[in-house]
């Protein structure tokens, strides 16, 4: 009988390439655990001054995130660059039309983890990824950070949290991901997706 392949859902933002260059390490982590599949989704921009209207399909990089990612992903991590100690607009307004899912408890027991990018070092990483995990805990699924087994956590000098993966790009937003990051980022991916072969039976 063969095994039914688990979709984990990476749901990020990423203007510069930052946050986007995590998702990559994360799916990495993912798919090195066997029956996974990691799903790579973005968020259109949001205007601040009207109801801007996006193509269905991005110009570059993954798709936009559909109700039927959400729905069928065995495992979802979120990721966005911070903006003032708080996720970006973009996801935010995606996050806040997740009503339905609720309503439905098509994310109840679903493990989640959460990643984000800053371009400085104390600019509000683990506001941002604490502030990520709260819709998610009303979604009802099970909340998963990076132990300080991974030796990476007490080693960094840039990003990395016990709160999820993170990254420091810099003031001009140019700077790769260090070693620990990348360390980290895969570390997460592939717990996110152990915890999603678990808790599937």
């Amino acid at each position: 009988m063969s095994q039914k392949t688990l979709k984990i859902l990476l749901l990020y933002y990423s203007q510069h390439g930052g946050t986007l260059n995590l998702a990559r390490h994360i799916a990495r982590g993912v798919e090195s655990v066997a029956g996974c599949e990691a799903v790579l989704r973005t968020v259109p921009k949001v205007s601040t001054v009207c109801e801007a209207v996006e193509s269905d399909i991005p110009d570059s990089g993954a798709p936009y995130c559909t109700a039927e990612d959400l729905k069928n992903c065995a495992g979802l991590a979120l990721g966005s660059p911070t903006r003032f100690g708080n996720m970006a607009a973009a996801m935010k307004y995606f996050i806040d039309g997740t009503v339905p899912q609720w309503l439905g408890g098509e994310l109840i027991g679903k493990p989640a983890t959460v990643f984000t990018s800053t371009s400085s070092m104390h600019g509000g990483q683990e506001s941002t990824l604490l502030a990520m995990m709260l819709p998610l805990l009303h979604h009802g699924m099970v909340i998963s950070g990076i132990p300080f087994s991974e030796a990476g956590l007490s080693s960094t000098q840039s990003g990395g949290t016990p709160y999820g993966s993170s990254h420091v790009s810099g003031a001009e937003s140019r700077a790769a991901l260090t070693k620990e990051e990348e360390q980290l980022a895969f570390a997460q991916g592939r717990r996110l997706a152990e915890l999603a072969v678990k808790l599937a039976g």
